[in-house]
């Protein structure tokens, strides 16, 4: 099956997707390219290359002033919806339900550039490239399976920093004893 055509049961890719509010949060440059790419389901490399595309299709050929919500059905399967902001080269996607409110999710979307932000003191396409993992924790303090779980950007990175001075220091044990076993 190619294209994201739907299933007769009303999903999509074979996989039937549990009312959860997130499907994927997606980061795309304007060229395409995936700078972050979270799915709250299990699903093959090349499954999440074609969705990638397909978002990137639509979002692209969209024009500059329209709504901020697409219906995402043949991607994503039965009543779902894509929900982006576009901030300098990149387009920042949430896959949503059709139970979620359209206006929470850009909301959210705000939280995480804020988040990112405040990280990264004003967030390029090259701090996530390059931070790949700092981006994924503050993603993770913010949505876990699917649900949101943090929508306050200082509390977000107040538990994020945790997470990274706990990192920096682990990875200080770890040289500490490489090199006093070379000894």
């Amino acid at each position: 099956m190619s294209g994201g055509q739907l299933h007769a049961n009303g999903c999509c890719w074979g996989i039937h997707y549990a009312k959860k509010m997130i499907h994927a949060v997606l980061v795309l440059n304007t060229l395409g390219k995936p700078r972050l790419a979270k799915f709250y389901y299990p699903l093959r490399a090349e499954k999440q290359q074609d969705i990638i595309r397909s978002v990137y299709k639509v979002l692209s050929s969209r024009a500059e002033h329209v709504c901020n919500f697409v219906e995402a059905e043949i991607i994503f399967g039965y009543e779902t919806k894509l929900v982006y902001k576009h901030f300098a080269t990149l387009y920042f996607i949430f896959v949503i339900d059709n139970a979620e409110s359209e206006l929470g999710v850009l909301d959210l979307i705000q939280v995480f550039v804020e988040s990112l932000d405040r990280c990264f003191k004003n967030v390029c396409e090259l701090d996530i490239v390059y931070n790949f993992n700092k981006v994924h924790t503050i993603l993770d303090e913010m949505i876990i399976g699917g649900q949101v779980v943090e929508t306050n950007p200082l509390e977000v990175i107040k538990t994020a920093e945790e997470v990274f001075k706990q990192e920096s220091f682990a990875d200080m044990i770890a040289i500490a004893l490489k090199s006093s076993g070379k000894r």
